[in-house]
């Protein structure tokens, strides 16, 4: 019998979901395309994020290029140590990430290096899953997608491997944006590209996927959040640091955990809060989503907490959807020193404040003659020195490598009280970034159902034994409406189209069907998760009225023709009660 996984992809494929890239050619791993219905799925999930993140808590929305120069992904780490742990087989010479052929026979092998990873596996005489070869020694494989700009192949560049790097490299842009004011956000949604070793969980790990990322830009000495009351009720099924060792998740208020210590603090419990609403707005299950809080080791050397929220996958277990992080100042700082612009925020007191100061003075009457051209440098240095430093009957210090000594007359100093009306701060980020795909899959799995179809009322004389329901969401679903006429007949047609103008006209995508039988009909719409069928029958030529069908329920009520739009636009959009549009029949 088909699991789930393949139950869905069978839909998904059949019904215009979800297709594998390049089939015509043969295709090739870690690529999907959406068709129809999946593209528009996902642009309704992506308004969804848009409306929690952009609408309601005002982060507004850039586009930076796919395609980024090398000096940013040095900056971000990513040149560097963006790569995983790769072994071939000497035989077939498929490859294979070597982290995940030892997961059964040590803890968190993502934690060891390419030498402990080849001890490990030749320690076990751990064989090729695909033919049983020996397998090569490990290597770090960097999994970013290199190109060259421009003619010569002289610029190197990158595809992106996040969305991120582009709101950090428009940070001055953006804090101009918002008028020199913290905090402040950034939102992009767009396409990421990895080179994954070897992508063997279809729709789960992609070489192309599409992210959703938010950069919150927030003052580093006020983590508290102006609306987390409002969400501190929310209870969340957490998976902290401490549950893990006991091996056991808690149900705890987001207000409770941030009060424990559990959740850093305020402002990431709120992000947590809101990915959950996001999470359970397009039709994630509750009881298949947790939030886990990632280990100290492995949690990122600049992370002050981060979580991930993962979903159960009845074959992948749980997968990782989405991350909310606190990257403190890292990212600006490293943008900063790598492009020698500072990234910072000055921050104006409320009330001017007093405060005593250590002040070096350079002498430059001396420097200036004794050093020529690096005067500047060591004017510099010499302003960074503490009073410690000053004590001696000589000044040293060390510029660009030479060692320099210096008699006390070279500078003065002295202890100044000022009247100080703000400091210059380092902004911290709090990143939730959204893996859509992965969301899109979990979705369709936790919608999918199937159920006998004997003894159901309208199902009878139908050969089908089973229905087949995607229990989407009115608001995500791809198509919202379908108007179905009970017969292929003129006099019905006619006004079936009338309807169907109608519902484009308040932007309702709507489809038309009239083709085999009314039962048939429903069940098609069923499996692609339209929410409602609105059929029109004789009865409609008498007295103005159609039938609406419920997809979940297959309730059916008559509403008048004339106001369909407004009913329609009320159950998908507005949570109307389906029995409360119209007379039951």
């Amino acid at each position: 019998m088909a699991d789930k996984y393949e139950q869905v992809i069978e839909l998904a494929k059949r019904r215009g979901f979800l297709w594998s890239s390049f089939e015509l050619y043969g295709g090739t791993a870690g690529f999907y395309d959406y068709g129809p219905l999946g593209a528009m799925l996902k642009r309704r999930v992506e308004n969804t994020w848009r409306d929690i993140f952009v609408i309601n808590e005002g982060y507004y929305e850039i586009e930076a290029p796919t395609i980024g120069i090398e000096e940013i992904f040095i900056a971000s780490g990513h040149v560097g140590g963006f790569s995983d742990p790769l072994t071939e087989c000497q035989k077939c010479h498929e490859a294979f990430r070597a982290d995940h052929l030892v997961k059964d026979v040590v803890e968190n092998p993502d934690t060891l290096s390419a030498d402990e990873l080849t001890e490990i596996i030749n320690k076990n005489n751990i064989r090729c899953p695909e033919c049983g070869g020996k397998l090569g020694t490990v290597y770090e494989f960097n999994l970013m997608f290199k190109t060259t700009i421009g003619p010569g192949g002289k610029r190197v560049g990158y595809l992106r491997p996040e969305t991120a790097q582009g709101m950090f490299v428009d940070f001055p842009r953006l804090l101009k944006f918002y008028r020199d004011r913290l905090p402040f956000g950034a939102t992009q949604i767009g396409k990421a590209y990895r080179n994954e070793i070897s992508p063997r969980q279809g729709v789960i790990r992609l070489r192309e996927f599409t992210q959703a990322e938010a950069e919150i830009f927030i003052d580093p000495r006020n983590k508290t959040h102006p609306k987390f009351k409002e969400v501190a009720g929310i209870v969340l099924n957490l998976y902290s640091q401490e549950g893990q060792i006991a091996g056991e998740m808690q149900k705890m208020s987001i207000g409770e955990a941030v009060k424990r210590g559990i959740i850093a603090h305020e402002f990431l419990g709120y992000c947590l809060a809101i990915t959950y609403r996001f999470l359970m707005r397009v039709g994630i299950s509750a009881e298949k989503l947790r939030f886990r809080q990632h280990m100290k080791d492995e949690m990122a050397h600049y992370a002050a907490d981060c979580w991930d929220a993962e979903i159960l996958s009845e074959r992948f277990g749980w997968v990782e959807v989405v991350g909310i992080a606190d990257r403190t100042d890292y990212d600006l700082k490293a943008h900063a020193k790598q492009s020698g612009t500072e990234l910072s925020v000055y921050v104006p007191y409320d009330k001017p404040k007093k405060i005593e100061r250590f002040v070096v003075k350079p002498n430059m009457g001396i420097l200036g003659p004794r050093f020529k051209g690096k005067a500047g440098k060591i004017a510099n240095a010499l302003k960074a020195l503490k009073p410690e430093e000053l004590k001696g009957d000589h000044i040293e210090l060390t510029v660009d490598g030479e060692h320099i000594k210096l008699e006390k007359e070279a500078v003065t100093f002295e202890t100044v009280t000022e009247e100080v009306h703000g400091e210059t701060v380092i902004p911290h980020v709090i990143e939730p970034s959204f893996g859509i795909d992965r969301i899109i899959y979990s979705l369709l799995e936790h919608s999918y159902s199937e159920e006998e179809t004997a003894g159901l009322e309208e199902e009878k004389g139908e050969k089908e034994e089973k229905r087949i329901v995607l229990r989407l969401p009115p608001e995500v679903a791809p198509v919202q409406v379908a108007v179905l006429p009970l017969l292929t007949r003129e006099e019905l047609i006619k006004p079936a189209n009338e309807i169907v103008s109608m519902l484009r006209s308040a932007g309702i995508l709507v489809t038309y069907d009239d083709s085999g039988t009314i039962g048939r009909r429903y069940r098609r719409n069923d499996e692609i998760g339209t929410p409602c069928s609105i059929t029109v029958d004789y009865k409609t030529l008498e007295d103005g009225t159609v039938t609406i069908r419920d997809r979940d329920s297959m309730r059916q009520v008559r509403a008048d023709m004339s106001g369909i739009a407004d009913n329609i636009c009320g159950l998908i959009y507005s949570g109307k009660p389906f029995k409360e549009a119209g007379t039951k029949v």
